[in-house]
């Protein structure tokens, strides 16, 4: 079965097949190269265009001053009930805490101050500061950026108006 004239085409074919993958990868590097001229090595290559995003020149941004009071005079705490309803599956307004601590009586409590509730470190490093609600709005913007290994899993509310009109709600509850 085995004879020289097939183990003759075999290697043949895995020649063959070599030869046209390392040519196909020669003529595609060649029509795709994302090198700059030169390998890479020696003077830099300017840009052919830049696109603009938007961001400050020389990475500082300008942190936008939020009027919180102002805000939480106008806002809605029946929208805030409605946004709350994000909260119900691990908060409750019954002084019962759940997977989270209760919410009742949360703005200008002290942060980490419901007793029994097993904080994370990050919080607890922010007891006995109360939950303003310039605290609570920059808390529910972004909860792993106040407090970077909180046991709170929610990535946080993007939208201001649903933010201050929670926070009333919330205020509302106390």
């Amino acid at each position: 079965m085995f004879d020289t004239m097939t183990m003759t085409k075999a290697t043949g074919a895995v020649c063959g097949a070599l030869l046209v993958l390392l040519l196909g990868g020669w003529a595609a590097s060649s029509l795709y190269n994302t090198e700059p001229p030169g390998g890479g090595h020696g003077e830099e290559v300017a840009q052919a265009y830049t696109i603009d995003t938007g961001a400050a020149a020389g990475g500082e941004e300008t942190a936008e001053v939020v009027d919180i009071a102002a805000l939480m005079a106008a806002a809605d705490p029946a929208k805030g009930e409605k946004v709350f309803n994000k909260c119900k599956a691990c908060h409750k307004l019954n002084g019962i805490d759940g997977t989270g601590p209760h919410l009742n009586g949360v703005v200008d409590r002290e942060i980490a101050s419901i007793a029994g509730f097993a904080y994370s470190s990050s919080m607890a490093e922010h007891a006995g500061t109360p939950w303003s609600p310039e605290a609570l709005d920059a808390f529910l913007k972004a909860p792993k950026a106040f407090a970077s290994n909180t046991k709170m899993s929610f990535a946080g509310l993007p939208k201001q108006d649903e933010r201050i009109n929670l926070i009333a709600y919330l205020q509302q509850q106390n």
